[in-house]
C-alpha cells in the first residue's frame, strides 16, 4: 500500500516519528514536508503549499495535527475525494499550556491568550479525517475534555455533538523510537550493571550511600527537553540545588533545543552549578547518544507533555527516569515501577533524585531490569507493523474499525 504522509512542521519530534515509520513499515511511504519553521503559518499556509505538490497516486493520507486538513482537502478534492485520511495528533493547539508572564511564550502577541482559530483547525481537521490517532491516551482524553467547553465559547450551532463523533473515530497509537542509532554506542558507553545486583529499596527509604560513580567521575544528571516554560525547568534546578548543598557529588547535561528566548532559571543554574555543568545546549546525536548512555538518571519537572520520546530514549539506555505523576508519564512505565520513579510533589523529587545519585547502581539496574523490557514495545520494529495494521484497516474502508489486538492501541 503507497501512503503519503504529509508533515508541515517537518522537524525535532514530527520528522523522527515520519522517517522512523518510513524506515520500518511495510508500506511505501512518501513524506510530503514543509521545513519546522513559523509554526503558526504552517497551519495557515501549508495546507494550500502541498496542496499544490500533492501527487494522487496513493492509497491513504497520514496527516499530522500541524496540516489545515480540511483546507488541504477542499483544495485536492477531485483527487483526494475517494482517498481516506488519517490524523495523527502530537499535539493539540487546545490543551497546551500557556505562560504565567503572558509577554511569553508562542502566544505573546496575544496577551498570553489563546488564539483559538489554531485549535480550530485542530477540531475541522479531526472532522474531516477518517480516523484521527493520538500519541497517548492523556492527550487523546485532556483534548475531549476540553473540547465541550471550547465549542461553548462560539454563540450557536456550536456543534457540541461532533465531540462524540470525532472521539467515536478516534484511537490511541503511541510514538515509535529508533532503538538501532542507540545501541550503536551501547558497546563502547553503555553503562554495566552489577551483575547480581537486585533494584534498590524505595526512594522513600533510607538506603545507604552506594557507588556514587561512573567510572571515575560522579553520576551524571540529564535534562533532555526543549529550554521553554512548559517545561518547568525552575523546579527542575530546585531539586539540583537541593541535592548540591546536601554535598552529594553529580554532574549535570543541560541538552535540548535552545531558543533565542528561554527561561532565565537556565542562566542562574549555569552560573551557580557552574562547576558542575558536564554540557549546554543542544547536542549533535553522536554527542547525545553519549550522554544518554552516560546518564545515571534523567528529570521531567514539565507542565506539558503529550508523549515523552526522551524519556523513552533514556530509558533504552538504562538511564533512571524522575517523572510527575501526571500528564504521558504513568502510561510509559510498568505499573510495578510507578512508585519509584513517578513523584507528586517537590519533596517526592527532591527524594528520588536523591536515592538515585546515591544508589547509582541500583538505579541503572532498575532501569535495565525493569524499565528497558517494557518499553521495548515502543521500538519502531514491534510499533511499524501495528501502525500498518491500522492504516490497512482504514484504507479497505473501515473508518472505524476495532482497534487491533495490541495493548498500545485503543478506542
Amino acid at each position: 500500500m503507497k501512503v503519503t504522509l504529509v508533515s508541515p512542521y517537518h522537524g525535532g519530534s514530527h520528522q523522527a516519528w515520519a522517517t522512523g515509520y518510513q524506515a520500518a513499515s511495510q508500506h511505501d511511504i512518501e513524506i510530503l514536508d514543509l521545513p519546522a519553521r513559523f509554526w503558526k503559518w504552517r497551519m495557515h499556509g501549508g495546507a494550500v503549499t502541498l496542496a499544490r505538490r500533492f501527487l494522487p497516486h496513493t492509497d491513504l493520507i497520514l496527516a499530522t495535527d500541524m496540516l489545515d486538513l480540511s483546507t488541504f482537502l477542499a483544495l485536492t478534492r477531485p483527487e483526494t475525494a475517494t482517498i481516506p485520511t488519517v490524523l495523527y495528533m502530537h499535539e493539540n493547539q487546545l490543551t497546551y499550556p500557556l505562560p504565567e508572564d503572558p509577554t511569553t511564550g508562542a502566544m505573546r502577541r496575544q496577551h498570553g491568550e489563546r488564539d483559538r482559530h489554531y485549535a480550530f483547525i485542530n477540531f475541522t481537521s479531526m472532522l474531516a479525517a477518517d480516523r484521527v490517532l493520538f500519541n497517548s491516551s492523556y492527550h487523546l482524553d485532556s483534548w475531549f475534555d476540553s473540547l465541550p467547553a471550547f465549542l461553548k465559547h462560539f454563540p450557536e450551532y456550536n456543534e457540541l455533538g461532533a465531540v462524540e463523533e470525532i472521539r467515536a473515530r478516534s484511537g490511541v497509537l503511541p510514538v515509535g523510537i529508533d532503538t538501532g542509532n542507540l545501541d550503536r554506542l551501547a558497546g563502547e558507553e553503555g553503562k554495566s550493571v552489577p551483575a547480581g545486583s537486585s533494584p534498590g529499596d524505595s526512594p522513600a527509604g533510607d538506603s545507604p550511600a552506594g557507588d556514587t560513580s561512573q567510572g571515575n567521575s560522579a553520576p551524571l544528571v540529564l535534562w533532555n527537553q526543549r529550554w521553554e516554560y512548559d517545561k518547568n525547568p525552575g523546579a527542575f534546578f530546585d531539586a539540583l540545588f537541593v541535592v548540591a548543598d546536601e554535598g552529594i557529588p553529580f554532574r549535570v547535561a543541560l541538552c535540548g533545543e535552545r531558543f533565542s528566548q528561554h527561561p532565565e532559571e537556565f542562566e542562574v543554574a549555569i552560573d551557580r552549578l557552574e562547576d558542575r555543568i558536564e554540557h549546554i545546549g543542544f547536542a549533535e546525536p553522536g554527542l547525545y547518544t553519549r550522554l544518554l548512555w552516560e546518564a545515571t538518571v534523567t528529570v521531567s519537572t514539565a507542565h506539558h507533555e503529550f508523549f515523552g520520546i526522551s524519556i523513552l530514549e533514556a530509558i533504552h539506555c538504562r538511564t533512571f527516569p524522575v517523572l510527575p505523576e501526571r500528564l504521558s508519564y504513568p502510561e510509559l512505565l510498568p505499573q510495578g515501577a510507578r512508585d519509584s520513579c513517578l513523584y507528586t510533589d517537590p519533596h517526592g523529587l527532591v527524594e528520588r533524585l536523591r536515592w538515585a545519585l546515591l544508589n547509582a547502581d541500583e538505579a541503572t539496574r532498575l532501569a535495565a531490569d525493569e524499565l528497558v523490557p517494557h518499553i521495548a514495545r515502543y521500538d519502531w520494529r514491534n510499533l511499524a507493523p501495528v501502525y500498518d495494521g491500522v492504516l490497512q484497516a482504514v484504507a479497505a474502508g473501515a473508518a472505524s474499525p476495532e482497534s487491533p489486538p495490541d495493548p498500545q492501541v485503543r478506542r
